[in-house]
Order: C-alpha cells, then sequence, then structure tokens
C-alpha cells in the first residue's frame, strides 16, 4: 500500500476507536521482483524500512503499532522494537509437516529462534499454533511446551492463538477438512494446562464461536475492526462488539491494548509510545 492509503485506514481507524494497527505481510516477499520494484517505487530499499515509517504514522495518528512481519532478524526486530507496542509470529507447529514443504520461513527452528530473539529484546510477544495442518494431538501438546519453555525463559510472551485451520480454494489443502469444534475444545484445554498463568489463551472469534473454547481456558478473543477486514481470513467476517457480547452468553468483556498491562507496568516499550501508551491506557493497564 502506498503511504497516503495507509495513512487513511489509520485514520479511519482512530474515528471508530481503534487502538491498534496491525502491519502483516507475507513470506519473504523481497524475493519477489515485482514487489522489491514497488518498494522502490516507494523510496525504499527493505521491508523493515518502509514498514518502521508506517509505525512511526501510527503512532502519530495515535494507534498502536504492532508488526507480524514474518521472519526477522535480531537486528530487524531490534529495529522496529521502539516503534511498535508489540510483535507477533505464529510457530504453528514444532513438527516438520507436508503443508509447509514450499515454505521456508515456517520451518519450526527458524521460528523458535525469532520468538526466542524477541524475547532477548524484550520485546512483549503474541505467539500461537495452528490446528488442523496434518499435526497430531501429541505435536499440538509439544508446540505448547516448546511456547511455554520459551517463555518461562524470557518472560515476554502476551498470548498464545489457538487457530483453527482453514481451507482456502485454490491453494494446495483446499479440500483438507478444518479441525472439529471438538478438537479446538481439547487443544485449548491443553493450551490452558500446559501455558504458564500469566499467558492468555486467544482464539479467533470470526473462525469459531468463542462461548464454548472461553469456557475450556481461553481469555483472550483478540483485535476485531469495524473499519477492515480480516486480511488473513478476508471470507471471515469481523463480530462487532454487540454481536461479541452475544456470543458470550453474559460473560464479562474488558478491552484491552495490544500491549498487555503486565508489560506496560514493567516499561517494555520505547520512548516513542510512552506517552501514547499513558493516554490511551488506565490505571491498571487496559483501554481507558
Amino acid at each position: 500500500m502506498a503511504e497516503d492509503e495507509v495513512r487513511s485506514i489509520l485514520q479511519s481507524g482512530v474515528s471508530a476507536g481503534c487502538t491498534e494497527a496491525l502491519f502483516v505481510f507475507g513470506e519473504y516477499a523481497e524475493e519477489v521482483p515485482e514487489y522489491r520494484q514497488m518498494l522502490a517505487e516507494l523510496g525504499y530499499s527493505s521491508t523493515v524500512d518502509y514498514v518502521y515509517n508506517l509505525c512511526e504514522m501510527a503512532i502519530e495518528i495515535g494507534m498502536l503499532p504492532h508488526t507480524n512481519a514474518g521472519i526477522l532478524s535480531y537486528q530487524e526486530l531490534e529495529k522496529l522494537k521502539p516503534v511498535n507496542a508489540s510483535m507477533g509470529l505464529m510457530l504453528e507447529t514444532v513438527s516438520t509437516l507436508k503443508a509447509h514443504a514450499n515454505s521456508p520461513g515456517k520451518k519450526p527452528d527458524i521460528r523458535i529462534r525469532m520468538i526466542e530473539d524477541a524475547g532477548k529484546l524484550k520485546i512483549p510477544f503474541t505467539t500461537g499454533i495452528l490446528v488442523g495442518i496434518g499435526e497430531t494431538k501429541d505435536d499440538r501438546i509439544a508446540s505448547l511446551q516448546k511456547i511455554a519453555e520459551i517463555h518461562e525463559k524470557y518472560d515476554h510472551i502476551q498470548e498464545v492463538i489457538i487457530q483453527n485451520f482453514m481451507p482456502k480454494p485454490g491453494t494446495e489443502m483446499e479440500n483438507n477438512a478444518p479441525p472439529t469444534k471438538k478438537e479446538m475444545m481439547e487443544t485449548v484445554r491443553f493450551a490452558r494446562k500446559i501455558l504458564p498463568p500469566d499467558v492468555e489463551v486467544q482464539v479467533a472469534p470470526n473462525l469459531i464461536d468463542p462461548y464454548s473454547l472461553v469456557k475450556c481456558g481461553a481469555g483472550d478473543l483478540g483485535g476485531i475492526s469495524p473499519t477492515t477486514i480480516d486480511w488473513i481470513n478476508p471470507e471471515a467476517e469481523w463480530p462487532d462488539v454487540e454481536k461479541l457480547r452475544k456470543m458470550l452468553k453474559g460473560l464479562p468483556l474488558r478491552e484491552r491494548l495490544s500491549i498487555y498491562p503486565k508489560f506496560i507496568k514493567k516499561e517494555w516499550y520505547g520512548e516513542k509510545l510512552d506517552v501514547l501508551i499513558r493516554s490511551l491506557a488506565d490505571n491498571e493497564g487496559y483501554r481507558a
């Protein structure tokens, strides 16, 4: 997107009451010549430089950046940290699967390295596992145990997403069945049991009815948007807040920021974010 287009989206978000700007990128986009040409036309030599400026723009407009740009080096994470309230990367699984055969950035050791690098840099972080891509129950348990192990070492993981795989037309896995509700409930129970108490379990309310999963231990519904689609799952419409309340059948909802209260109190954020975070957060670190 051109910067003017991004600015327009950010301004619409602020007007709608949003507080988070989520920057999401595909895998190794710079390997594509057309993408490199587009970057050059925008005036950038790298995606990291591009997203850094967009994050600064978001802060200026009044939104907290959260970048999930795929695989980043330690140096790239270090560069983006001052302009991000939090960052993220799905682990997906610790197993080597056929589903990831053509995706070099999905190799578990590469993803684990980046999650650990974020811990070394004290970046509040989101990760998660993808359910229904050919993994076994034991794979899911092992993946959650690895995430717990990393968090116990670096104390930086905010929440772990338990995301159900959604087949997409035109892809190699278009005919694969998504996980069942029973499998998702079981995996959320595993997650709540395996992960440390200060790591929240998140589910996506536009991909699955969240009520039964909240009853199994999920405590976070991620971000929803009144102004944009879910670019990862464009076929799945975001619920609005009132619909979420109905879906939760009376369970209480409380809005948080893209940086959890724990990390606001620890001041795990850069000076560029200080004024904005303090203006958006209440005394407990939730949305004022």
